[in-house]
């Protein structure tokens, strides 16, 4: 098996774990490029130069850039993986600010802290991906701190 297949299977296969079956080979279609650590570990994937994801050296997840949340928002139905904001707060998610635990409205019961997420509006529109800091009970119920460490925001300036 050459390299380059490897590191799509293996990828295709972490997607899948980490979001559901099947989602891999949507996410990382046939054609994907790799960026190699000095390790040669697969850090980011990239398609048609644009980067997907991010392998994080530290557990081995995937981290989602705005490229590969769309993807994710359009094949996921909800409520999956998704933080729903309040309408107030939806435009700082989208420039790529902190979602603070007293403006979600509802979340996938389903997630747990650390887990990447998809930051919705209402009508779910995509806002924003990033990390979930409290499990869906504590964001709910105590309703204070922070809760979504953004990374993108879909009207940032850059996608880093």
């Amino acid at each position: 098996m050459y390299n380059k297949d490897k590191n799509l299977n293996k990828v295709r296969t972490i997607a899948d774990y980490q979001f559901g079956k099947g989602c891999g080979e949507v996410l990382f279609p046939d054609g994907v490029t790799f960026l190699l650590s000095r390790t040669n570990r697969v850090r980011q994937i990239l398609h048609n130069g644009v980067r997907i994801a991010t392998v994080r050296a530290r557990d081995g997840m995937l981290t989602l850039s705005i490229a590969g949340a769309i993807v994710l928002h359009r094949i996921l139905p909800f409520p999956s993986y998704r933080v729903v904001v309040c309408e107030d707060a939806a435009p700082f998610a989208s420039k790529g600010k902190t979602v603070f635990a007293k403006h979600i409205i509802s979340m996938d019961s389903e997630l747990r802290a650390g887990e990447e997420v998809l930051v919705v509006d209402v009508s779910d529109k995509l806002l924003a991906t990033g990390q979930l800091l409290l499990s869906p009970h504590e964001a709910l119920s105590i309703g204070r701190g922070a809760a979504v460490d953004i990374r993108n925001g879909i009207n940032e300036e850059k996608d880093g």
